[in-house]
């Protein structure tokens, strides 16, 4: 594998690390370049292609895990979390499960038909409508005055109500933060505290996705590629490090539609190139 190929790699994890927790869509934009600038399918065939788009998130996972490292272990009961009120914690491991189970569930049962028939340019450009028209609702109608300002005020019906939003996210370029921060918005948290719950939730999804695609794309990968996925996954990383905490502390003082603006911009340059 020669320096090129690796400059894609880092090409790639900049994109992904760069877009992951805004609510842009990663995948959306890495399908984008990947399928109409650097053509990594060419040499690493369809499956193990779209398998590396899943495998760097992994870079993501850990940077996550890095910055909500408090939240994360007091989850599994390794660190003791003090609420705005002075008690311990009400935000615990059970609203993390109840949030995720739909889209668990749905990814699952149809994870061959999202990769044979959603992986493409023209689907992602509707996708990046699509969001972007419900994270403007999510800013127009969402409760003015929020009454989830903390993890520790989220209930297990709200946890559930944002996870049947998340699935919408199995739509690549749909973004799952756009949805599950749009869905939070809509029913009743603020922007900070659904992009927290937003990113504490992507973890175990982000590592069960990665993993599963790993493990059925095993046959179909090689060792002489490895350097190409390990690549991506620090540059990856390193650029999460720096989208992450950028983010939380402009999406509540922004909100969700200027992002919905630039997804619609994208989807016009995108369809003027692929249809006109």
């Amino acid at each position: 594998m020669d320096w090129f190929d690796l400059l894609k790699a880092i090409i790639l994890g900049f994109v992904e690390g760069m877009t992951e927790f805004a609510p842009v869509s990663s995948t959306g934009h890495l399908i984008i370049v990947d399928d109409m600038w650097l053509k990594t399918e060419e040499f690493l065939g369809k499956y193990p292609a779209n398998t590396f788009k899943i495998v760097i998130q992994l870079g993501s996972i850990l940077a996550v895990v890095i910055v909500f490292w408090k939240r994360l272990f007091s989850l599994i009961g390794l660190y003791q979390v003090e609420t705005r009120e002075g008690g311990s914690t009400r935000f615990n491991l059970m609203h993390v499960i109840i949030g995720m189970l739909p889209a668990v569930v749905l990814g699952f049962a149809f994870k061959d038909l999202i990769d044979d028939y959603l992986f493409g340019v023209e689907t992602v450009i509707w996708a990046l409508v699509a969001g972007a028209i419900l994270m403007i609702a999510a800013d127009k109608f969402g409760p003015k005055t929020p009454s989830v300002t903390s993890l520790d005020q989220l209930t297990y019906k709200q946890a559930f109500s944002i996870g049947l939003v998340q699935c919408l996210s199995l739509w690549p370029g749909f973004s799952r933060s756009g949805a599950t921060i749009s869905g939070g918005v809509l029913f009743g948290l603020n922007h900070k505290t659904a992009a927290d719950f937003t990113f504490i939730m992507a973890v175990p999804i982000m590592a069960g996705a990665s993993l599963v695609s790993v493990v059925k794309n095993m046959d179909m990968m090689s060792m002489d590629y490895l350097s190409f996925y390990v690549v991506g996954f620090v540059s990856a990383f390193l650029f999460s490090l720096l989208s992450i905490k950028f983010f939380l502390k402009l999406i509540d003082r922004i909100k969700l539609t200027p992002f919905a603006i630039y997804r619609i911009v994208i989807a016009a340059v995108l369809a003027w190139i692929v249809w006109m």
